[in-house]
């Protein structure tokens, strides 16, 4: 069965880099199964969402595009590299953007009227329930490199899956690329294109 694909792609180098292979690999691979792609190229895009600090008001018409796009997709798959256990500024900046109440999820109290506990409550999944998340992070050194980070939740792709995509009801599937560094061996790479070629005949 076609899927709508939504593909938000943020790595710099939008033409040469390796994340940009995982890129075209997905999404040739996506096409050649029937799927449809929404491919957004965030250092590409005409207009740029502004820093995320919460007192823009109305926000950005800009959100609200990506939001009716999200609305039309059964997945999203979120493409970026590993800055200091973070996925990349620019990734970080749409989420903030758009993964956002009231329309990914809302918080509803469980106590309103406690002095104590007013704050204390559930997540209301919202626009994405049920709905497939993506997320591909290369990392620059070896699996060991990470592991002893690997018991918290403050890694990305545990992050992104309890503290985001959970919030707003997503099913959760990763693509991890660890030593991706410039003389990685032609086995290799054609080993890390297998994996995604693979995520995209399984959709």
């Amino acid at each position: 069965m076609a899927k709508n694909i939504f593909v938000v792609f943020g790595h710099y180098n939008t033409a040469t880099s390796f994340n940009a292979a995982v890129r075209d690999t997905f999404v040739a691979e996506a096409t050649s199964c029937g799927h449809n792609v929404d491919l957004v190229n965030l250092f590409e895009e005409s207009e740029k969402l502004p820093f995320y600090n919460g007192e823009i008001n109305p926000v950005p018409e800009l959100v609200l595009d990506y939001q009716r796009r999200l609305d039309n997709c059964d997945v999203m798959l979120l493409i970026g590299s590993c800055h200091n256990l973070r996925l990349n500024s620019i990734l970080e900046n749409w989420i903030d953007w758009v993964l956002h109440p009231p329309w990914f999820f809302n918080y509803r109290s469980i106590f309103p009227e406690s002095k104590f506990f007013k704050n204390y409550g559930y997540p209301i999944a919202g626009a994405m329930k049920g709905k497939l998340g993506i997320v591909s992070i290369t990392y620059g050194g070896p699996m060991v490199t990470y592991f002893n980070f690997s018991l918290f939740d403050n890694i990305p792709y545990r992050r992104i899956k309890k503290s985001v995509f959970q919030l707003g009801g997503l099913k959760t599937d990763y693509l991890r690329f660890y030593s991706v560094l410039p003389n990685m061996t032609a086995k290799a790479f054609d080993s890390h294109m297998m994996k995604v070629k693979r995520l995209a005949r399984g959709l």
